[in-house]
């Protein structure tokens, strides 16, 4: 009897304990959402309004754009938005078609298919930088915070095999020798790795999914409307809030093809990154990797690139047969690499092998070509 009794007590106390982490017993998030502009009409948008008050009793949904905020277009619902998260009240935001500042983008949130894992990708609207390897490595960290904020503590970062991947991993590698608490997560392929392949993405391999914002919203269409035919986002979380350095307001992207569940869905997303802190964690790993040295990382590559862009042209050595292949170099790199064995009078030509570019060598020179490569930082 006694025994029952401590066991319905334990239950109560347990129950109270989640229902704090929850927030069911706490403040109610609320998060706006505004109506208009969808490809579905207002009734889908205020359909998931009542999907997510149902399910989530930690969060109220305030609709913009209708009712006492009745408005004609979609920016002056953006302008009544923005002053109710100014004026606090609300917690976040749910819209589309919003212009975020120059470097803020999205990080999304997928259900990949493979085992019905979660995934987030980084970025998938806006623009973190205007050079594809330093707005990649600017996504990572903006992808870390965001996972993080969900309560995942050391989230696996993995970087899909895009242009960039490569000199991506390597400057990431540099943060992680400088103090900055990165945990790569590795492919399913054979060779293994942190440059991420197609099923990687289906499977849900790593929490973070690294990407350049144009793929990532690709990306976003395929996992939410694979089985739709497109026009209409049935699975997921939508593209997620906007992260940025100094960026104040926490505002989640739809698509004008998102449906009820997606919106509803994003709903809840936004309220568990404001439960979760994402601006505070934000700015405090936006300090930790450029404590780290980002600042200063991106700065080497926009410089390199300048200095690229003005090097002289060399010429080939003598032709040889190339039957040799050296993988591992981006592709943003492969010709300069190349050049600089042709500057050592070793002939070299560039190719695609199955799991990115290569460069091909003769095979009584590819010992000096790799020592040369690896001296020049092209290859680990």
């Amino acid at each position: 009897m006694a025994d029952n009794v401590k066991k319905k007590v334990a239950d109560v106390f347990n129950d109270l304990a989640s229902a704090i982490e929850s927030g069911e017993f706490g403040e109610k998030k609320k998060i706006g959402l505004t109506v208009l502009e969808s490809e579905h009409g207002e009734e889908e948008l205020k359909k998931a309004a009542e999907i997510a008050e149902k399910n989530h009793s930690d969060l109220e949904v305030k609709l913009i754009g209708c009712g006492s905020t009745k408005c004609s277009c979609l920016a002056d619902a953006h302008d009544i938005m923005d002053k109710m998260l100014k004026n606090n009240e609300l917690d976040a935001a749910v819209t589309l078609h919003y212009n975020f500042p120059m470097g803020v983008s999205t990080v999304g949130r997928v259900i990949t298919p493979g085992k019905g894992e979660e995934m987030l990708i980084a970025t998938t609207t806006g623009t973190t930088d205007t050079d594809r390897v330093p707005s990649m490595l600017k996504n990572t960290i903006y992808g870390i915070a965001a996972a993080k904020s969900l309560g995942i503590k050391e989230p696996t970062v993995g970087i899909l095999n895009v242009e960039g991947a490569r000199l991506v991993e390597k400057n990431l590698r540099k943060l992680q020798d400088n103090g900055y608490n990165l945990k790569f997560a590795t492919s399913v392929r054979a060779d293994g790795g942190v440059v991420m392949r197609g099923n990687d993405l289906l499977l849900g391999v790593p929490d973070v999914m690294v990407t350049d914002t144009l793929t990532g919203n690709m990306l976003m269409k395929l996992f939410s409307a694979f089985n739709t035919g497109g026009q209409y986002e049935a699975v997921g979380y939508g593209y997620g809030p906007g992260i940025g350095s100094n960026f104040d307001r926490l505002i989640g992207i739809i698509s004008r093809a998102s449906g009820a569940p997606v919106i509803a869905n994003a709903v809840k997303f936004m309220a568990e990154v404001s439960r979760g802190d994402l601006l505070d964690i934000v700015s405090e790993e936006i300090e930790l990797a450029n404590k780290a040295g980002l600042k200063d990382i991106i700065s080497e590559l926009k410089e390199s690139r300048s200095e690229s862009g003005a090097s002289e042209a060399v010429s080939a050595p003598e032709k040889k047969v190339t039957g040799e292949e050296i993988a591992g170099i981006d592709i943003l790199e492969i010709e300069s690499a190349k050049e600089s064995l042709w500057k050592e009078n070793i002939y070299a030509e560039t190719g695609m092998g199955c799991t990115g570019p290569v460069i091909l060598v003769a095979e009584d020179d590819l010992g000096s070509a790799k020592s040369i490569l690896r001296k020049a930082g092209f290859i680990e």
